[in-house]
């Protein structure tokens, strides 16, 4: 995805950290990066809001933490389909 305008994180880099943005697991240069592009990039911002909402939907609805395996396993499979989605027909 990317919004066809110039940012100093493009919107690949953005979208990439995401889950770790939403999830405070980013540094304070990385976050003032991302907050800024999501500023700036409409499309981004839209997929930040569609994912911050199905977060706080999964999380009212679930009342156990998974396991920090089963959450890199997730998080790997997620990362795997974006990429199937920003580039479809290549491997």
């Amino acid at each position: 995805m990317s919004c066809g305008n110039p940012h100093e994180l493009d919107c690949q880099e953005a979208l990439n950290h995401l889950y770790e943005f939403l999830d405070g697991e980013v540094g304070p240069k990385d976050h003032e990066q991302i907050s800024q592009h999501l500023e700036e990039c409409g499309p981004c911002l839209q997929e930040y809001d569609v994912e911050r909402i199905v977060k706080t939907i999964v999380a009212r609805s679930c009342c156990e933490v998974a396991p920090g395996q089963l959450r890199s396993k997730l998080v790997a499979e997620l990362a795997s389909v974006r990429i199937q989605i920003d580039r479809p027909g290549q491997p």
